[in-house]
């Protein structure tokens, strides 16, 4: 094998392996052949005062083996997401697409689980959609948690916005 090609592993095994804000804060088998369920705890980098649950699925060395794709993760995952303090908003983009603030890569290059932000600005709520990004074919597979703002303590750093 040459240098670079080995370099070039060794940088996406690097590059899967980070995460910024998140931290893996359950996991348990769900199966005889070692398939587990994990559970990470997400901080949106822009949100203070809101934190989110995402479940994913993880496969086990058998169910590798069985399979023979031994590289990628189903897309399958979940969240939820509450408030635990007072809200304080960074910045955030208002738009329809919103802002990507978590991703993980679900296979060793093509396929990722993201999480996006999405500010409603009728119902005065944030939302979370937990979804897979592949290269080809996309995934159906996803997500949705919704935290309201209506009635709660939220300060937004250059104020609110309004329609």
């Amino acid at each position: 094998m040459k240098p670079h090609t080995i370099l070039l592993a060794v940088g996406l095994c690097v590059l899967a392996a980070c995460g910024g804000g998140d931290k893996e804060v359950g996991e348990f088998k769900n199966d005889w052949v070692g398939n587990e369920i994990k559970i990470k705890s997400l901080t949106d980098p822009k949100v203070e005062g809101v934190i989110c649950h995402l479940s994913y699925f993880d496969r086990g060395f058998w169910d590798r083996v069985g399979k023979g794709n031994w590289f990628e993760n189903p897309s399958n995952s979940s969240i939820s997401c509450l408030q635990t303090g007072p809200v304080t908003i960074h910045g955030i983009d208002l738009d329809k697409s919103g802002e990507e603030v978590f991703d993980q890569n679900q296979s060793l290059i093509f396929k990722q689980l993201a999480v996006r932000r999405i500010y409603d600005g009728d119902s005065d709520s944030l939302m979370y959609v937990s979804f897979s990004r592949k290269i080809t074919n996309g995934s159906a597979k996803m997500s949705l948690s919704t935290v309201p703002l209506y009635g709660h303590e939220v300060t937004w750093d250059g104020g609110k916005p309004t329609e």
